[in-house]
């Protein structure tokens, strides 16, 4: 009990830092952090079908689901970063205007990037889910069970909620940085 409770607190120290340099990472890359936030916004979305796996599958919260937490952040991040990427490049190089015709065509052609990922690492994860309490898969399946539930809600809200903030919060803040990188490539 002692090692756990020692495991669940380096893991969730860890994930604060984890945390802290994907922040930087997506500051460093966006230089917003309206932009910044828009994206990590794909972590809480993970979040709630992660929550729901667990609670579907015995409600067990373990190390090995903080380890399947910690990894669906990543994966969950990086969709984020493809759509609000794609909008920024069709401002930018496409001549595109910010509106709603912009963000549906955004929308529209990252949608086969983003679904064919999620769903290549969705089948690749069903064994592992169905594999849920055959003996030595007591690690594997809680991991495989967050990634995969929290990845199949992160992709559908993330195809409604990240243009929805993006058409919100996101005007400005993509306009002046558009500007500011053109100035920095003067």
């Amino acid at each position: 009990f002692e090692s756990q409770a020692s495991a669940q607190r380096n893991i969730l120290i860890l994930s604060m830092f984890s945390l802290l340099g994907m922040f930087l990472a997506l500051y460093t890359h966006f230089r917003s952090t309206s932009l910044t936030l828009q994206v990590m916004l794909a972590i809480p979305l993970s979040f709630i079908g992660a929550v729901i796996g667990i609670f579907l599958t015995g409600g067990v919260f373990s190390i090995a689901t903080m380890v399947g937490f910690v990894t669906l952040t990543g994966i969950a991040s990086r969709n984020g970063i493809m759509m609000i990427s794609h909008y920024l490049h069709l401002l930018k190089y496409e001549g595109e205007q910010f509106d709603l015709q912009m963000l549906r065509r955004g929308t529209q052609e990252r949608l086969v990037p983003v679904v064919m990922t999620a769903l290549t690492a969705l089948l690749a994860l069903t064994p592992l889910v169905l594999a849920a309490g055959e003996t030595g898969k007591e690690i594997l399946s809680p991991v495989a069970t967050v990634i995969f539930s929290g990845l199949f809600s992160s992709t559908l809200l993330n195809l409604i909620v990240t243009p929805l903030v993006f058409w919100r919060y996101g005007k400005n803040t993509a306009l002046s940085t558009i500007q500011e990188q053109e100035k920095d490539h003067v």
